[in-house]
């Protein structure tokens, strides 16, 4: 998308299951560092900037190239804070500062298998929609899913799907946790990303890792080597 657009890394101090996550060396390098150099190599941002409230991230983001313009608030920096909270903050404090942005990407600081390509292309989706969410489908149908009663028996979610053949049923995407990309102006009115006229940027899976647990940690540094061709 052409004009001005702000790249924010959301990358708070606390977290509880990975203690420093958003700084936690990751392959060799903060994990931060990943993101802010897909910003970078994108080549579509005017600004790139993390919203933080803590002072080693502000240091480590500056030493990587991005800026930290002011802190964010206590009120946002908290457990129930939520992504769209944060951007609000931050949109408000560049206009308090007199700068406009015709449109975002809210990136997260957890995403080493980022590029700037797909930065590249989600800007580019802008065109022709206000929001632009990275997705990758299911690799099992859900419709397909097991609970566990509870007597302790399996049983299934869905039981009219019990006999339906996995590529008879309609392919259900999830959110790739990596960024979302937005036109300032629609956020502003629905004070979210999540808008009508949301466009899909479809991922593979080799390009998608939650890191949400140390287990999950591990998982995605070796399959970061393994695509990278270095020895696990």
């Amino acid at each position: 998308m052409s004009g001005k657009n702000l790249a924010m890394i959301t990358a708070r101090g606390g977290s509880k299951r990975i203690p420093r996550k958003n700084i936690k060396e990751f392959c060799g390098k903060p994990i931060i560092a990943y993101t802010i150099e897909a910003a970078k190599s994108s080549g579509v941002f005017e600004e790139i900037m993390v919203s933080t409230d803590d002072e080693e991230i502000a240091r480590t983001a500056r030493l990587l190239g991005a800026n930290v313009p002011f802190f964010r608030s206590a009120e946002n920096s908290g457990d129930y804070a939520s992504t769209d909270d944060v951007i609000m903050e931050v949109l408000r404090a560049y206009q308090k500062a007199g700068r406009e942005f015709d449109a975002f990407c809210c990136l997260y600081p957890t995403a080493p298998f980022l590029s700037g390509r797909r930065l590249r292309e989600a800007m580019e989706l802008l065109k022709e929609a206000d929001s632009v969410m990275p997705v990758v489908p299911f690799s099992y149908p859900p419709q397909r899913g097991l609970v566990i009663n509870d007597r302790g028996y399996v049983e299934r979610q869905f039981p009219e799907y019990a006999n339906a053949r996995s590529q008879d049923l309609p392919k259900i995407y999830h959110d790739c946790g990596q960024f979302y990309a937005c036109r300032t102006d629609a956020f502003l009115q629905a004070q979210t990303t999540d808008v009508p006229r949301l466009l899909p940027l479809i991922l593979t899976d080799l390009e998608v890792q939650d890191i949400d647990t140390p287990e999950d940690w591990t998982l995605a540094e070796m399959k970061y080597r393994l695509l990278h061709g270095e020895n696990i």
